[in-house]
């Protein structure tokens, strides 16, 4: 797998959750801040207002991606002189359903329609991958800019499905979910400045010799790795790759690949019985009593112990 695969993969939880929203004007929408969740906001008809806290307006037209990496909370109004009104609560119910279905009149007075693809997605924060960790707490991406058609079509794919559920909904929402974060991601990373003009992961990812590295970490984490045999597949002697790596990833080669292990098993750890020295061996340890060792500082609880708590 690469990289961007592994990230969803590992750092995703849980089912995520979508909602197809019709708002007439006038209209004011909060979402609050939920920690340990990523979320989005597509327009698919009209235009809105995004009010971002402590910043200012900016205006959302149809095809518009906001996209919040940390659960930031923020808010969206047919103006920006709309007073907003809070979102529903955590506990309403809906949201334990894979995808809600959903029509918002605030006025009943005909105003001009906007159309919402709205949703969210479950993290692990014992394995948010550091990439996520490094990206910004808003990211919009305008209809007008370089964008894939990929993510275009993955939108109205998802849009169709929640907008009118059928059979076999169930099954395809996730998937299209999951589909959408990833090309969410990928127009990100690919529109970032060139190399020299950007740092750490966005510029890691834009970096032939780092990304061999990393991609060769994501394929075997059991393989034996050094230093010298990750620089051997970035194609750099070893002290000028170590420096470029961690430069870019923000810890040394070796760091990384032991975060990465340990993400990894607390995957398996949660998705499958196997014994531990199974899952040991899967992530490169010989000795089951230095996995456990090396889990437990990593994760704060013995591998049995992280099992159970899930």
């Amino acid at each position: 797998m690469d990289v961007l695969s592994d990230v969803i993969a590992v750092t995703r939880t849980g089912r995520p959750r979508s909602a197809h929203v019709r708002w007439h004007a006038p209209w004011g929408q909060e979402f609050a801040s939920v920690p340990g969740s990523a979320g989005f906001q597509v327009i698919l008809q009209g235009s809105c207002w995004l009010l971002p806290p402590g910043a200012e307006p900016v205006r959302l037209g149809a095809g518009d991606v906001v996209f919040l990496p940390h659960g930031t909370g923020l808010a969206l109004a047919d103006s920006p002189k709309t007073v907003t009104a809070p979102a529903c609560g955590p506990d309403d119910p809906r949201l334990s359903r894979s995808y809600v279905s959903d029509s918002v009149d605030r006025s009943g007075d005909g105003g001009p329609v906007t159309v919402v693809l709205c949703g969210a997605y479950q993290l692990e924060l014992s394995r948010t991958h550091p990439l996520l960790l490094t990206l910004p707490d808003l990211i919009h991406l305008p209809v007008h800019g370089s964008h894939r058609p990929e993510l275009r079509s993955a939108v109205e794919l998802l849009a169709a499905e929640v907008e009118n559920p059928r059979l076999g909904t169930d099954a395809a929402v996730p998937a299209l979910l999951d589909t959408l974060l990833l090309y969410i991601l990928r127009a990100w990373f690919n529109e970032q400045p060139g190399p020299g003009n950007v740092t750490g992961w966005a510029a890691a990812l834009n970096d032939p010799p780092v990304t061999a590295a990393l991609h060769a970490i994501h394929r075997d984490p059991a393989a034996p790795w050094t230093v010298a045999g990750l620089a051997a597949e970035a194609g750099l002697s070893r002290a000028p790759f170590a420096r470029r790596f961690a430069m870019l990833v923000g810890q040394p080669p070796l760091g990384y690949l032991t975060w990465w292990r340990m993400a990894t098993a607390a995957r398996l750890l949660r998705m499958s019985d196997a014994p531990l020295r199974s899952i040991a061996a899967q992530v490169g340890y010989t000795s089951e009593f230095a996995f456990v060792h090396a889990f437990k500082r990593t994760h704060g609880a013995a591998p049995g112990a992280y099992r159970r708590s899930g």
